[in-house]
C-alpha cells in the first residue's frame, strides 16, 4: 500500500488545487459528509474539518458520500446512462440494500449492471452499495458517540436513514444501550486502511478491516451468538488492542495481551490456537497446521477454519500460505497479507 504525503502537503495541495496529486489521495470533508478530489472548484474547508484518503472506497467506508461537482469517482470519460442511474438510486436511499430483483424490477439486467460499474469505477454496483450502507452505519463507531443527539444529521441525508442502518447493522440504536447486554465497538486507523474492533469485559471478539467482505455477516453473527447489542463506545480492552495496535504497526511489538473471546467448533478453536505460536515472519502451510493436530487430510478444513477467523492481526491467519509458498486465502485482501508478512520480517 502506498503511504500518503504528510497532512500539511496533501492540505496545500487541495488549496492550490494541484493537479500533479489526482489519484494520490481524496479529501473527505466533515462539515458536509462529502469526499472529494484534490482538485474540486468547492470552497475550501479548514485544516481541522477534514481527512485524507487513499483511494474512494476507504472515504465511503468512512462515511462520506462522493461529490456531486468533482465527482471523485468518475474517470475522464463521462459515465453511461445508467450508471447515472443507478447512483442516483442508490443516493435516493443509502441505507437500503439493492437486490438483483431490486434491478430487475427496474428494467435493469444485474450482470450489466456489475459489469459497467467494474468497469467504469473499479467495483461492482453490490460493492458500492454496500460501501455507501455499512458507511453510514460505521461513521457512529468512527466518531466514537454512545448517544445520539442533535449531531446525527452530521454527514448523512437524514436521522431516519442513519437509524435504519445502524439498526440493520447492530441491533438496536444506541439509546437502548442500558436496556440490553451490549458490546462495545471502536474505529480505529492503521497504515493498512480502517479497524473495527468489537469487545466487552470477556475480551476482544472481532477485529477486522472495514472493507473485508462479509463482515455484516460476522457482525450479525456476533450478535446472535452472544445475544447483545453493539453500541459505538470505549472499553479498557478497546484501548488496548488501539495501543497494541498501534505499537505492531510502529515495529516496536509484535505481541498482543488483549483477552481473546473465540466462538468456534472445537476443530477451528485448535486451529485458531496454533497460529499465535508462529513466529512473526515466518509462515506455515495449511498442511503444516493439518499434521500438527494430527490430521493430515485435513488440509481444507484448516483452510475454512482460517478464513472464519474474526480476530484479524492478533491471531496471525496471516501467517499461514500454501504448501507452494503461494499467497491465498485472506479475507483482508492478499496485498495486507504479503503486507504483514513483510512488515513483520522488518521488525524481527
Amino acid at each position: 500500500m502506498t503511504k500518503l504525503p504528510s497532512s500539511p502537503t496533501m492540505y496545500r495541495a487541495l488549496v492550490q488545487r494541484d493537479t500533479t496529486f489526482e489519484g494520490v489521495f481524496y479529501v473527505g470533508v466533515k462539515t458536509t459528509g462529502i469526499f472529494c478530489r484534490p482538485t474540486c472548484p468547492a470552497r475550501k474547508p479548514k485544516i481541522e474539518n477534514v481527512e485524507f484518503f487513499g483511494d474512494p472506497q476507504q472515504a465511503m467506508f468512512a462515511g462520506y458520500r462522493p461529490c456531486a461537482r468533482c465527482a471523485p469517482l468518475e474517470r475522464e470519460k463521462r459515465p453511461s446512462a445508467l450508471i447515472t442511474r443507478l447512483c442516483e438510486a442508490v443516493e435516493q436511499a443509502p441505507t437500503n440494500r439493492i437486490t438483483g430483483a431490486d434491478l430487475r424490477n427496474m428494467g435493469i439486467d444485474p450482470s450489466t449492471a456489475r459489469r459497467q460499474f467494474q468497469r467504469y469505477y473499479g467495483m461492482t454496483f453490490q460493492a458500492y452499495v454496500r460501501a455507501r450502507r455499512m458507511g453510514q452505519a460505521l461513521n457512529r463507531i468512527r466518531e466514537g458517540d454512545t448517544v445520539i443527539g442533535a449531531q446525527i444529521d452530521h454527514g448523512f441525508d437524514s436521522a431516519s436513514g442513519f437509524w435504519e442502518a445502524f439498526r440493520d447493522l447492530f441491533g438496536e440504536p444506541p439509546s437502548k444501550a442500558n436496556q440490553v447486554s451490549c458490546l462495545y465497538a471502536r474505529w480505529i486507523d492503521t497504515p493498512l486502511g480502517a479497524m473495527v474492533a468489537i469487545a466487552d469485559d470477556a475480551g476482544l471478539h472481532l477485529l477486522e478491516f472495514v472493507d473485508r467482505r462479509g463482515l455484516e455477516r460476522e457482525i450479525v453473527r456476533l450478535r446472535k451468538q452472544t445475544t447483545s447489542v453493539v453500541i459505538p463506545g470505549d472499553h479498557a480492552h478497546l484501548k488496548t488492542i488501539a495501543a497494541q495496535l498501534k505499537a505492531y504497526f510502529d515495529g516496536g511489538s509484535s505481541t498482543f495481551s488483549v483477552p481473546l473471546v473465540t466462538a468456534g467448533t472445537p476443530f477451528e478453536k485448535a486451529v485458531w490456537e496454533l497460529l499465535p505460536a508462529i513466529p512473526p515472519g515466518e509462515t506455515r502451510s495449511y498442511a503444516d497446521l493439518a499434521k500438527k493436530l494430527r490430521n493430515p487430510n485435513a488440509v481444507r478444513a484448516v483452510g475454512r477454519a482460517n478464513g472464519r477467523n474474526r480476530l484479524a492481526i492478533v491471531i496471525p491467519c496471516h501467517r499461514v500460505i500454501r504448501s507452494d509458498g503461494a499467497l491465498c486465502g485472506y479475507g483482508g485482501g492478499i496485498w495486507r497479507k504479503q503486507w504483514l508478512l513483510d512488515h513483520e520480517r522488518k521488525i524481527l
